[in-house]
């Protein structure tokens, strides 16, 4: 059952126009604002979100704007990548949501929601890969870091990025609205691995509307238009090393990773669902030799 304070914001949450706040608060986040107004408030969110400052790489002088201090650098040996070639790693720091298998119809659960893969890639063909394979969610909070990487090693194979509301991506939003990660903006990027192929999606929310990469990727579509792909071939595939950097979020949001079946056996997780918080480069999922399961 869902709180009815839950259901209340909810509801005045889909009578906000969310695509207009999420742009003018992305406007806002970019300005340069003078260090000595901007430095105090930084210093006040850091303590209200309890934000490791001392992880990140600071410019000198300070951060010169929000978007700058939310997709901060970490300092270098902050992550260790797992390096066993069968694991598949955590592509951001935050809580791991939801892990699981993919059904032979291509559909998994989030938190009591069904979702269907060929909905949430926008491409009824390309999700045809994911059947009998597994999922994972990690979803990042104000507090962490907002940089993404390659839960895989391998090479890209296309950028999909799908036109979609802003809906919030937190425990309300996940619990209120049908088919959350599936309505909201995305970006797709596929990549081929030895492993099977995999999807990492980006999911934009409320107030994180802007989705960088670190790859070339299509332009932005428009709001109930098709979807923007980018393709790659032959030589100018990049290729991608597990915990390579692979993006960014504005502020906090969701990454849904989806894998093939397993090439060579079945996959297991290689950790449980809980609210201990996952970094780049943790292992979670594994493939085992063996019949899937």
């Amino acid at each position: 059952m869902v709180p009815l304070r839950s259901r209340a914001a909810a509801s005045l949450l889909h009578l906000l126009p969310r695509g207009r706040i999420t742009r003018a608060l992305g406007r806002f986040t970019e300005a340069r604002i003078p260090r000595p107004v901007l430095r105090p408030v930084l210093d006040l969110y850091s303590r209200a979100y309890d934000v490791a400052l001392d992880e990140a790489v600071v410019p000198e002088g300070g951060f010169r704007s929000f978007n700058e201090f939310f997709t901060r650098q970490l300092r270098p040996g902050i992550h260790t990548v797992d390096p066993d070639p069968a694991t598949v790693v955590s592509p951001a720091d935050g809580r791991l949501d939801d892990s699981g298998p993919v059904s032979a119809d291509r559909r998994f659960t989030v938190k009591g929601q069904s979702y269907d893969a060929a909905t949430l890639l926008d491409d009824p063909a390309a999700a045809r890969a994911y059947e009998g394979g597994h999922y994972f969610i990690v979803y990042l909070s104000p507090r962490d870091y907002h940089r993404v990487h390659s839960p895989v090693a391998g090479r890209v194979r296309e950028v999909r990025h799908i036109p979609g509301d802003l809906f919030p991506v937190n425990e309300m939003g996940v619990r209120t609205v049908p088919g959350l990660f599936a309505r909201n903006e995305r970006v797709v990027v596929h990549v081929d691995t030895e492993l099977g192929p995999a999807a990492v999606v980006f999911v934009g929310a409320f107030v994180v509307g802007k989705i960088t990469l670190t790859i070339e990727a299509p332009p932005r579509p428009e709001l109930g238009g098709r979807s923007a792909v980018r393709a790659f071939e032959g030589d100018a595939r990049p290729t991608l090393e597990k915990g390579d950097e692979l993006g960014a979020f504005q502020l906090g949001s969701t990454v849904v990773v989806l894998l093939g079946p397993a090439a060579h056996g079945r996959w297991e997780a290689a950790r449980g669902v809980d609210p201990t918080p996952v970094r780049v480069g943790d292992a979670v999922a594994r493939a085992r030799d063996g019949e899937a399961s």
